[in-house]
């Protein structure tokens, strides 16, 4: 995001909406037509009219409660277009990258095992052997992940909070020298967020929800079927990645889909003579209605509380290991917590930076994608 801002400064004719909460975007007769939105600075509600459209939203990972995730990466994006009818798929498919800190979920980055750290479970060994004796640590995120999910629930975990049982990342054979010229920012976070040093200690981990292969159906090219919109980034599914993708493909993706999807939109919006009609005034309305009196002072549901629900519905059915009954569980529950969003309550009444209508919309779209 630095860099992006960064080169946006060279140009005088690109607009920022910095502190802008896009709504819902409008399509119709098939074709792009423009985005609503709120400026939480002011409180005014808005039209961004337009010729073409990117989805660059990032995924919704944050349904999860143990996660790699920044708290506003809530799938908001992808919500909006399921509910503007873009078809949405595979999101099934959820990598969960093997080394999360307990309990915060913060990324222990692949590099502490690239360097050499061990993994270790509560018997001091190196169970990576007995999974993939050729690769050990360094395998697949995939099959590292499974061997941990293996290894806690066959109880050579480490007993965690709130049902996060662990297993060590262990480098302190690889010597301070090393740590601090290789690994500095990895030691930093071990430091700040669990007072421990890996200079002397292991570090607590374990597979972190990290990232969605699915998203909102592409082309190639990154077009979604709606004429003038298309996807880039973990927010599209141009069936890149499969099941699972490889470590640092999503930066590649970013890179060169964003390339495809940016040129492609630029070429369609070039050759729009003008912009395309204004949506229904009736549209717009609803789509102001439907932000802001939706939710009742009154409610009798929390929604941060809701939220959690659901996180730990995610965390304990739909983790690593998946099974017919605890997937129906888990839907079961989600249905049941789809109907309680009607009755969020929303205290503050106001348009100005109203962060507590911004959790009950965030949570509803974890839900519309969970």
């Amino acid at each position: 995001m630095q860099t992006l801002y960064d080169t946006l400064q060279k140009y005088a004719n690109v607009t920022r909406y910095d502190e802008c909460y896009v709504s819902s975007i409008l399509i119709e007769d098939g074709s792009f037509r423009g985005v609503t939105a709120w400026d939480l600075t002011s409180g005014e509600f808005f039209l961004i009219q337009g010729k073409a459209l990117v989805i660059a939203t990032g995924g919704a990972c944050r349904m999860f409660g143990f996660t790699t995730y920044s708290l506003t990466a809530t799938g908001d994006g992808l919500a909006m277009a399921y509910r503007a009818g873009l078809p949405i798929k595979d999101l099934e498919f959820v990598q969960f990258h093997p080394t999360g800190l307990v309990p915060s979920g913060i990324l222990i980055t692949e590099a502490a095992r690239g360097e050499g750290g061990y993994l270790l479970n509560n018997q001091d060994e190196r169970f990576m052997e007995k999974y993939a004796p050729a690769k050990m640590e360094v395998a697949p995120r995939d099959i590292v992940s499974r061997s941990e999910i293996t290894e806690i629930e066959e109880g050579r975990g480490f007993s965690g909070p709130d049902g996060l049982d662990y297993l060590h990342i262990d480098l302190r054979h690889l010597g301070a020298d090393k740590i601090n010229e290789r690994l500095p920012m990895i030691r930093e976070i071990a430091m700040r967020f669990n007072f421990i040093d890996p200079i002397y200690q292991p570090i607590p981990i374990r597979p972190a929800a990290h990232y969605f292969m699915g998203g909102v159906h592409t082309d190639i090219d990154g077009a979604t079927p709606a004429e003038g919109i298309w996807a880039a980034g973990e927010a599209g599914c141009e069936s890149l990645h499969g099941a699972n993708r490889l470590g640092a493909n999503s930066t590649a993706e970013c890179l060169v889909w964003g390339r495809i999807a940016g040129d492609e939109a630029a070429k369609y919006a070039s050759s729009q003579k003008t912009l395309p009609p204004l949506p229904k005034e009736s549209t717009l309305k609803d789509a102001e209605a439907q932000l802001f009196s939706r939710f009742s002072p009154d409610g009798k549901e929390n929604a941060y509380a809701l939220r959690k629900e659901l996180q730990k519905t995610m965390d304990s059915q739909v983790g690593v290991f998946r099974t017919g009954p605890e997937l129906e569980t888990a839907l079961n529950k989600i249905k049941e917590l789809k109907q309680r969003v009607s009755d969020f309550r929303v205290t503050d009444r106001g348009r100005i930076y109203n962060t507590d209508l911004l959790s009950a919309l965030e949570a509803d779209n974890l839900l519309d994608l969970a």
